[in-house]
């Protein structure tokens, strides 16, 4: 067994708990295209904002359970009554600004829905021609260009906490870049990506 195989490489973030090491080598930079998988991420990266990214998993089931399991439809016709049951709810995070985008989200994506577009498809089109390939933890971005636009188009389609940061976190989570190490076992998990951090084939690009 080489030391690579004894130790393997990880981000120093996936070092922190069992269960972010567990995300980091099972779930982190996988792709994830279905419409409620992509609507689930972008929420939890809104609410993980100014939070822990351990404190969003810990309690990620009882987000689940306190959103219908992410169905679109249901949120977006959340009543007052919803609203008060979720900031009431010990389960999740209670923030009411977070609660009430989670639901103009909802609701703009139904009318993406309704023009002919998908959020998967809105969020794989600015995959970029190139990942990053950092060797150290100091190199991973904390946004791109792309990540910015992403921002701004969905911000005129009136989605709410979906700066260019938040969105480059869901980028990399959900394998639009791959931002492992390159030292790390999990780079190019994706198949996407290749280890320089140039793209599989031209059949990858959305």
């Amino acid at each position: 067994m080489t030391d690579t195989e004894a130790t393997p490489t990880r981000a120093a973030w996936a070092l922190q708990a069992p269960m972010l090491t567990e995300y980091y080598d099972t779930e982190w930079g996988m792709p994830v295209r279905d419409e409620r998988g992509v609507f689930e991420r972008l929420t939890l990266e809104a609410f993980q904002s100014g939070l822990s990214w351990l404190t969003i998993l810990r309690k990620r089931e009882n987000f689940r359970a306190a959103f219908d399991d992410f169905d679109v439809a249901a949120i977006a016709a959340y009543s007052d009554a919803d609203v008060a049951r979720l900031l009431s709810d010990k389960g999740i995070i209670r923030n009411r600004a977070k609660i009430a985008a989670t639901i103009a989200n909802a609701q703009a994506m139904l009318a993406l829905h309704e023009s002919g577009e998908t959020l998967s498809d809105l969020v794989w089109s600015h995959m970029p021609a190139r990942s990053p390939a950092p060797e150290r933890d100091d190199e991973v971005p904390a946004t791109s260009p792309e990540s910015e636009a992403l921002a701004k188009a969905l911000k005129k389609r009136g989605f709410r906490f979906v700066g260019p940061t938040t969105m480059y976190a869901l980028m990399s989570a959900i394998g639009v870049v791959d931002v492992h190490l390159v030292s790390s076992h999990r780079r190019g998990c994706s198949g996407l990506w290749n280890i320089d951090g140039t793209p599989v084939g031209p059949a990858t690009m959305v």
